[in-house]
């Protein structure tokens, strides 16, 4: 069994396209192999044989491995639009040694986009701090892959602007302009001014309202952004959104912090569930899989 890709194995290799493939092979080699035999990529371009169905199309090599009838679906039915939105605010490059959250963000990104293509499913890449910074069309072939999978390789190589993240503005102007029912993607940290917190959700359920589906993935590092976990020190914490410092030992804040963040993911996660937007919190020391899988899980709803 491969051992999985880390962060470190990402910043090694600088080689996105690669990472990329092998990530995905890797996955789902691990379905094939995993209990869940039969929940796999293959499943978004099949549905179940109903009985008193023409045998013509019953997918025999599927029925080998699973021993269950599934019928191959036809192009027009397994196509799907999603449009992948990559936040690349400052704060998104913190661990500031291994651009931990960006790393991991965009890997994943990558990772979901090659998946996409291999289904023949059509993706859209949007990075933004607190404007749109990039965006292309929504396409499905490989040489439009080949440039997304660029622009996320140069964004681990450039440097993070001096802008503060603005979800709210950014997801209010995607909803505005994708014309058809897609799949939409957020890979946010979403680090925001607590006012800034109304205007987000507004913008989360006009994505709804515009009858799309929503993907969160919250991206953080667990051990120092919600449990606040440094040795017992002085330090000078910096905000690297807005420069502000300020000199103190973890034990005087840590209590009053966990309880800050737990109450702000309660919130986001209790409004994306009223609007019926899949929320997943993922750790940046966590498998790159989990992502990868809540796709699929997100898909199978969908169908």
């Amino acid at each position: 069994m491969k051992k999985p890709l880390s962060l470190a194995d990402v910043q090694k290799f600088e080689n996105m396209e690669f990472l990329a493939k092998q990530l995905v092979e890797g996955f789902i080699t691990g379905l094939h192999q995993s209990p869940y035999h039969g929940f796999s990529v293959e499943f978004s371009e099949h549905r179940l044989y109903n009985n008193g169905e023409s045998t013509r199309h019953i997918d025999w090599k599927v029925y080998a491995r699973t021993d269950k009838l599934f019928i191959k679906r036809y192009e027009e039915e397994t196509n799907l639009r999603c449009h992948i939105l990559l936040d690349v605010s400052p704060s998104m490059y913190y661990p500031l040694e291994d651009n931990g959250k960006i790393t991991f963000s965009a890997l994943c990104a990558a990772a979901l986009a090659t998946l996409l293509r291999k289904q023949r499913d059509a993706v859209g890449l949007v990075t933004f701090s607190d404007k749109i910074e990039q965006q292309t069309p929504v396409r499905s072939t490989a040489s439009h892959l080949h440039t997304l999978l660029l622009i996320l390789q140069q964004q681990l190589e450039q440097k993070p602007t001096a802008n503060d993240t603005n979800v709210a503005e950014v997801v209010h102007l995607i909803a505005q302009q994708i014309p058809k029912r897609s799949l939409v993607v957020i890979f946010s940290d979403m680090l925001s001014r607590v006012e800034d917190m109304d205007a987000i959700f507004a913008a989360l359920q006009h994505l709804k309202h515009q009858h799309h589906e929503v993907l969160l993935f919250h991206v953080m590092d667990r051990k120092t952004e919600e449990e606040f976990d440094f040795a017992e020190r002085p330090y000078v914490f910096v905000d690297v959104e807005t420069g502000q410092e300020l000199k103190l030992q973890p034990s005087q804040v840590r209590e009053h912090y966990r309880a800050a963040v737990e109450k702000y993911k309660r919130e986001l996660s209790l409004k994306c569930g009223q609007y019926k937007i899949d929320f997943v919190p993922v750790d940046i020391s966590e498998p790159f899989d989990k992502v990868l899988y809540s796709y699929l899980v997100k898909r199978a709803k969908g169908r």
